[in-house]
């Protein structure tokens, strides 16, 4: 018997021994790997082997675990024992479920063997191997935790005893596991469950133990280097003794890491222990903000602190902040910081600090209320001090990470009536002076503010972009303060503008290339009057809303009114922002009418403004920008104000006649906004015959011209057309020369000219205003009433022509046309450069939008001629509609007449024009069609129209599919790379506008919401929400049902938007799901649907699934989609099922289970999340996932008894033995 034992003990000592020498050999052949692949000397293919051995040994190798442990030692370097770690780290992911109880028991105790004593000291351990050392006690946590583990607090608790290293680690294995479990959630619904409960639980006594661990570690360092005493939480300071310097750095990284763990945990934890112990812990938190080493973290949990939400009872502990001690410290911290210079650091913490302020002031909000106990804090003052000092920092970043606080206590009910609040507004109104003016370009050094915006921002396009929202959102909130006190803002207004006008110009040093001795974008004087131009139009603006009539200071702003008029200036930049002045002091005119002609002469003269009168070379846009302002200014005063202007009405008809007598004068556009103005004043004639006879005489030029017979030819024919406008010529000198210029203005002119009248001309808004003036003429069946406008008549008669330059239009893009252009104007029908940079997102230098010619050559401006006139012609159509209504509307084969000529030769017109005729010309002409004309106009028109963009979109896609999937070199192109991606931003642009176009016309308004217009840089933002269903009332139009009702249209539909979900672009995808699918379908459902019809629709939506399923929103909508249409539609065609099936990795005996629920209606009281998440589940398999995750190899953890309800048994029951069938309740307690 003995001699037995003695033969086993021998053979098991053997067996030990070849593991052993095995585990050795391999430890040898890992480290070589592992040195190959860390050699950067190592050849490719060296590496790839190296990297295939050591993938292999993971998977593969049954004793992993002693040699990772091997590898981790010590002795060996870092890479490796990094790698060591890795294994074991691997082990515990991917075998755990299989490995017998005694491995697990063995590498768990191992692995805390390896943190007890196995790593370097603190100071010296690398940081990887920090992290995947609690990475792997993580792991294990989260599969045995605390069912299997219950000790686990008790045993990490034991291992931060023996010292700073252990602690350290102990810290970040607490942090992992809250960032796994609560933040990230990156484990099963139950298990996670379970962990946040004890978690929970525990946390009395996690918190404890993280302050406990913060407070000693902290006094220590401060101790050993002789930091000040600081409340009795900081023990006696001593000398500082340079061995102990070790030390103390070991107690401030602790302190950092707990800084780091709590941070973890204050934002989900009960507010209860984060304000426990009379708010010790945001005590010790203000008070470390004082300590360099320590402040920058303190600052975040503080942050982390004072933002979260919750109970407003539970928040009140918050106010301690305002207090005495910790607003101290708080002020003390940040004087402390900023007075150090600019230090990365330093400012890092100023953020940081300025942002935990605004968070106080919001928490101020939310408690601070009419039926609120809690009370203004006696410190208000001192916090609205402190506040003031971040918004006058030169870091533009922190100034405007104030603004949205201030407009928040500015616009509190109790706050904005404190004097302390009332006392600040001058104050702040103050800086916003100084905040307004557009400096710290991180390119120049020309400000203070310059050297910190080099830290937040890459480029001056970056800062410029942020600029330009900073300032908006100052002018938002300086209004809400000139709510509170308009006559302060007023007043501080006319002083800067006084200033101003009396100030010389300085243009500093870089000129303006549009003139010597004048001001580009960068000079002092002119970023000082665009400042003040937008500080006084905010002011002012709201002065006039907000003081009653009799309290307006009208003598005040007269006297400021004359000032400006009065002022004459040669530089563009600055009459821009004069014109500006005007305009916003106008309002004090309606009071004094009688300096309307100086206001009126001032802008004339702007409109006719050139820096070298009778100059050739090209306008500058700075001057274009003046004309086109004082353009505006005359509209938006007869917008505003006609009955102001209607006693000057030929004074200003006779400036206008005057100006247009020559032809050379004027732009086109800006002769157009002069007459777009007079027939603003028309409108108040209130007299159809009155205004009906003025139109006639204003548009008497426009119609002579049109409709001459050469027009007419040149108008009809596309080989005329271009050459009357030049486009087949040769130029010599493309700047100067330019021979058809005039011709192609001549044409502007007219199409300017009718697209102003359309779109201004109109009858009086009071009923019975328009009915004594004579512009009511019948009733509609339902009631309303049918006015006609007095322009009709003129615009009806140039109709015929200008339909006829449309077709033309489209015409020029025929191949044949195309070859006829001269080599100069080869690409005259390309895309401008501005429309590309705008599509691809790529900002304009910012000098060159002012400084340069608005064209530089004449390719360039047959360009615009072509692009404007394409648009202009469509909006024209678009505005035809609501204008005109009936009378547009019943022009006899309007149909037939818009089919043959703004719809034809599609297949050439490129997309970068197909889009603005669906938006500008297309979806007004629906939307405001009357539903007696959807029979004989709308339908007729949209049928076909719809077909061919299916069509068009599919083979777009096609193509871009095909071309993602071969990724073929191709460099026939100057640069094929940016150009594809201009080809494939355009077909996503269309796509959106057409879906758009379709749901404008089928889907009812209610809780749908409709853009007009789609954001040009394609807002690709994947910002969605997760749970996304389509509103309850989105219902069919009166058009969306006379539609359906006709086959082909009716088919068009359908295909388009259920082909649509499988197109790449996520935001089209997610539109159309939520307001077009179901409700198209829905109408159909009723019909006699062919089964392959409804498989096809069905898999269209997985198909679309599979494309955009790794987009949260995109997945939701389209699951809830699949879902509705499953629920509705599985009970009559079982074909839906043979779908299902061929979902890879389909469950067949939970597909029955669905299914038998689904078509016995007895039984079917599950909740409808219930069934959605268990059909959500059937279809996992066809949900698309992001690259990233494709191939990453399945984490399994299986769920443990649970501990707090009985749990129903699911579906595929988690076996919870292993394969000795032992229960694993009593793993770690060995």
């Amino acid at each position: 018997m003995a001699a037995a034992a003695a033969v086993a003990a021998a053979a098991a000592a053997m067996a030990a021994a070849m593991v052993g020498e095995q585990v050795n050999s391999l430890c040898e052949q890992l480290v070589k790997a592992v040195t190959v692949i860390m050699d950067p000397a190592s050849t490719q293919r060296y590496r790839l082997e190296a990297l295939k051995f050591c993938e292999e040994f993971k998977e593969k190798c049954p004793i992993c675990v002693p040699c990772g442990l091997k590898l981790a030692e010590k002795t060996q370097t870092a890479i490796v024992r990094h790698f060591g770690l890795q294994i074991l780290e691997h082990v515990v992911k991917f075998r755990w479920n299989s490995m017998p109880r005694l491995e697990k028991v063995y590498l768990k105790n191992n692995v805390m063997g390896l943190i007890s004593s196995g790593t370097q000291s603190i100071l010296e351990e690398e940081s990887h191997i920090k992290d995947v050392l609690s990475r792997i006690v993580v792991e294990m946590i989260k599969r045995e935790w605390p069912q299997h583990w219950p000790d686990m607090l008790k045993e990490l608790d034991t291992l931060s005893k023996q010292g700073e290293t252990q602690t350290e680690l102990v810290m970040f294995i607490l942090l992992r596991l809250a960032e796994d479990v609560v933040t990230f959630q990156t484990l099963p619904t139950q298990r996670r469950r379970d962990i946040q409960q004890t978690l929970t639980q525990n946390m009395e006594k996690i918190f404890s133990f993280l302050l406990t661990t913060l407070q000693q570690n902290v006094n220590k360092y401060r101790r050993m280097v002789g930091a000040p005493q600081e409340q009795e939480v900081l023990t006696t300071p001593q000398k500082t003794d340079l061995t102990q310097e070790p030390k103390a750095q070991a107690n401030c990284r602790v302190g950092i890491a707990a800084l780091n763990t709590l941070a973890g945990y204050i934002d989900w934890v009960a507010l209860s222990h984060i304000t426990a112990d009379n708010c010790k812990l945001l005590e010790m938190l203000c008070l470390l903000l004082n300590e360099p080493e320590l402040q920058i973290g303190a600052a975040e949990c503080l942050l982390i602190a004072v933002s979260r939400k919750g109970k407003l009872e539970d928040r009140k502990p918050l106010m301690v902040l305002f207090g005495d001690v910790a607003m101290h410290y708080i002020l003390s911290a940040a004087q402390t910081a900023d007075g150090e210079g600019l230090v990365e650091k330093h400012y890092v913490f100023l953020k940081r600090l300025c942002q935990v302020l605004c968070a106080l002031g919001s928490q101020l909000c939310a408690l601070l209320g009419s039926d609120s106990d809690v009370e203004t804090p006696p410190n208000f003052g001192k916090y609205l001090d402190s506040f003031l000092a971040f918004t006058t920092h030169p870091s533009q970043f922190l100034r405007s990470s104030t603004q949205i606080t201030w407009g928040a206590l500015f616009r509190h009910e109790v706050l904005s009536r404190d004097p302390l609040l009332l006392g600040m507004i001058p104050k702040y109104l103050r800086a916003s002076m100084t905040n307004l003016v557009k400096v710290g370009f991180p390119s120049k050094s020309d400000s203070p503010s310059c050297e910190y915006s080099r830290f937040d921002f890459d480029s001056d396009e970056d800062f410029n972009a942020f600029f330009n929202s900073f300032r908006a959102q100052q002018g938002e909130v300086m209004r809400m303060a000139c709510r509170l006190d308009p006559r302060t803002g007023f007043q501080m207004a006319g002083e800067w503008l006084k200033y101003q006008l009396t100030t010389p110009v300085d243009t500093g040093p870089m000129n303006s290339k549009t003139g010597e001795g004048l001001c580009s974008i960068f000079s002092p004087s002119f970023v000082q009057w665009d400042a003040m131009t937008f500080f006084s139009e905010s002011v002012i603006s709201q002065m006039f809303r907000t003081l009653d009539k009799d309290e307006i200071p009208v003598n005040d702003g007269i006297d400021l009114l004359q000032l400006v008029l009065n002022f004459e200036t040669k530089d563009p930049l600055i009459l821009s922002c004069v014109l500006t002045n005007v305009s916003a002091l106008f309002p004090f005119v309606t009071y004094r009418p009688e300096y309307l002609p100086q206001v009126l002469s001032k802008l004339f003269a702007s409109v006719t403004f050139e820096v070298i009168e009778e100059s050739k070379a090209p306008r500058t846009r700075a001057v274009k920008n003046v004309r086109r302002h004082a353009c505006s200014s005359i509209i938006k005063m007869c917008r505003d104000y006609p009955q102001l202007v209607l006693p000057n009405f030929e004074v200003l008809y006779n400036h206008v006649k005057q100006l247009l007598s020559n032809e050379l004068l004027l732009t086109q556009m800006e002769k157009c906004a002069l007459m777009e103005a007079l027939v603003l004043i028309s409108n108040q004639f209130k007299d159809y015959e009155r205004q009906k006879a003025f139109l006639e005489e204003l548009m008497a030029p426009v119609a002579g011209l049109w409709l001459s017979p050469e027009m007419q030819r040149v108008l009809s024919d596309p080989e005329a057309f271009i050459s009357y406008v030049g486009a087949d010529n040769k130029i010599a000198d493309p700047i100067l020369e330019d021979p058809s210029g005039l011709n192609r203005s001549r044409i502007s002119f007219c199409v300017y000219t009718i697209l102003g009248v359309v779109k201004r001309a109109r009858w009086p808004a009071a009923p019975e205003e328009a009915k004594a003036g004579g512009f009511l003429v019948g009733y509609m069946p339902s009631g309303s009433p049918i006015y006609r406008n007095p322009c009709t008549e003129q615009v009806l008669k140039l109709l015929d022509n200008l339909l006829a330059l449309i077709r033309t239009h489209n015409n020029l893009y025929m191949p044949e046309m195309v070859a006829r252009l001269g080599e100069t104007f080869a690409k005259a029908l390309d895309m401008l450069e501005v429309e590309k940079n705008a599509i691809l997102g790529l900002p304009q230098p910012l000098l060159e939008l002012y400084d340069s010619p608005v064209y530089k050559t004449v390719l360039e401006r047959m360009q615009g001629f072509f692009c404007t006139l394409y648009d202009n012609c469509f909006h024209i159509l678009g505005n035809a509609g609501p204008s005109m209504q009936q009378d547009f509307y019943t022009v006899e084969g309007l149909a037939t007449q818009l089919l043959s000529s703004a719809f034809i030769n599609l297949n050439n017109i490129p997309d970068y024009r197909l889009r603005p005729m669906l938006r500008v010309f297309v979806k007004p002409l629906v939307l405001f069609c009357p539903s007696e004309y959807y029979e004989t106009l709308v339908c007729p028109m949209l049928g076909p129209l719809f077909t061919y963009l299916h069509m068009r979109l599919s083979q777009k896609w096609q193509v871009i599919n095909q071309r993602s999937m071969l990724c073929e070199d191709d460099a026939a192109d100057d640069n094929p790379e940016s150009q594809e991606m201009l080809e494939e931003q355009l077909v996503r642009l269309l796509t959106r506008e057409v879906m758009d176009l379709i749901t404008v016309c089928c889907v009812s308004k209610k809780g749908v919401e409709h853009n007009t217009a789609v954001a040009v840089d394609g807002d690709d933002d994947e910002a969605m929400a997760t749970e996304v269903t389509p509103p309850a009332s989105a219902e069919l139009t009166e058009l969306g049902k006379c539609l359906m009702t006709q086959e082909d249209v009716c088919t068009a539909l359908l295909i388009t938007a259920y082909t649509s979900l499988s197109w790449k672009d996520t935001l089209s995808c997610q539109r159309t799901t939520t307001q077009l699918c179901w409700p198209l379908l829905k109408q159909v459902l009723q019909g006699n649907l062919l089964p392959d019809a409804v498989s096809w629709f069905f898999a269209s939506v997985l198909k679309g699934l599979q494309t955009h399923g790794q987009h949260n929103g995109c997945m939701a909508a389209l699951v809830h989609l699949a879902f509705q249409i499953y629920e509705a539609l599985r009970p009559r065609y079982t074909e839906l099922k043979a779908v299902m099936e061929q979902i890879p990795d389909i469950q067949r005996d939970s597909l029955e289970q669905f299914d038998s629920k689904l078509l016995n209606p007895t039984l079917q009281k599950v909740a409808d999340k219930r069934r959605k998440d268990h059909f959500k589940r059937l279809i996992t398999g066809c949900i698309g996932k992001p690259l990233g995750e494709q191939f990453r190899k399945e984490v399994h953890i299986r769920n443990l008894p649970s501990l707090f309800k009985k749990v129903k048994p699911s579906l595929e029951p988690d076996v919870l033995e292993n394969e000795d069938g032992e229960t694993l309740t009593a793993l770690f307690e060995s």
